[in-house]
């Protein structure tokens, strides 16, 4: 039987540099403040969001397009940051919205926003947290569709990426 070769210290600076990242991310989200948000800046609110998904969508396409045609540096790691990155992203919107109480059921919390968006990522939906007002409901659908279109791609994306890696280092093994 033979022993696993060791990780390469590049797949290993990756693994760091993701931790890093998910963890200065998650830091982040529960400690700025985002009360600053809301319904006393709605411009300002609306323009972060838009302008937030609009540069996630961005990169997220260029970095699924560099691993169409195999130019991209670490896309695994690149596209599971993003992944997170949206739901960070949804997270805080729905954390900013949810002080209005009209606009969420059972919404009190950061973390009750962070579960909210992983349950709807995950299309589990248990319904104890619900969208009531028009402005989540509108929230909800741009992510449900932002899933479909850039989470699924980027999903097919890394499992590519994944699978060409595992392929080379057969070929090389062999």
């Amino acid at each position: 039987m033979s022993e696993n070769p060791p990780l390469p210290s590049a797949d290993l600076r990756a693994m760091a540099w993701l931790l890093g990242a998910f963890t200065l991310l998650t830091v982040g989200y529960f400690t700025l403040p985002l009360e600053w948000f809301g319904d006393r800046r709605p411009v300002l609110s609306w323009t972060v969001f838009v302008a937030a998904l609009a540069g996630l969508s961005w990169l997220m396409l260029a970095k699924i397009v560099g691993v169409i045609r195999g130019t991209a540096k670490r896309p695994v790691a690149w596209l599971a940051f993003l992944i997170f990155l949206a739901m960070i992203i949804f997270s805080a919107t729905y954390y900013v919205l949810g002080a209005h109480k009209a606009e969420f059921a059972g919404l009190e919390t950061r973390l009750d926003a962070l579960y909210f968006t992983v349950v709807t990522m995950a299309t589990v939906g248990y319904g104890d947290i619900t969208p009531a007002g028009q402005t989540a409901r509108l929230v909800v659908v741009l992510q449900i569709g932002y899933n479909f279109v850039f989470l699924a791609a980027a999903a097919g994306t890394a499992s590519r990426a994944i699978r060409g890696n595992v392929e080379r280092r057969i070929r090389r093994d062999r």
